[in-house]
């Protein structure tokens, strides 16, 4: 199993979010209940809808949990593609790691205080966590160097 310790981050960044899909669901469903909302009437929508309807302290875990399908697909294909070229070890694991604590930290705050700036730094750095993966894929992928 060689070059596989990287699949350990992407797995704890999958039961990440759906620790927030938990969260979510369990905040959001009282919420629109103590909003009269009759969801048999419902229909499509991506759930923005309930904006300015629920509290945005409820919504703030829908917006995360939306977010955790964005750039984390990327780190899960780069993680992937390290793990099969037998790169998944080492830096690029620690790498991943840093990434995934990166993203719980962008969750909480955003679940909780939604302090933009601070939501900002953690994005940009897990952005540039993300950025060193790709690289490290790309050197080895392409043999550059």
């Amino acid at each position: 199993m060689i070059g596989m310790t990287i699949l350990q981050p992407l797995v704890a960044l999958m039961a990440w979010t759906m620790v927030m899909w938990l969260w979510m669901y369990v905040t959001r469903i009282p919420a629109m209940s103590r909003a009269n909302i009759d969801t048999s009437d419902l229909t499509g929508g991506t759930g923005k809808d309930l904006d300015g309807v629920v509290p945005d302290r409820v919504q703030w875990k829908a917006h995360n949990y939306n977010h955790l399908h964005e750039a984390p697909t990327v780190f899960y294909a780069v993680g992937l593609a390290l793990a099969l070229v037998g790169q998944g070890d080492g830096m690029n694991a620690l790498i991943a790691w840093i990434y995934v604590g990166l993203r719980v930290t962008h969750s909480l705050v955003q679940a909780t205080a939604n302090k933009v700036m601070v939501r900002f730094v953690l994005f940009a750095l897990s952005s540039i966590a993300l950025i060193a993966l790709i690289v490290n894929a790309a050197v080895t992928i392409f043999e550059i160097g």
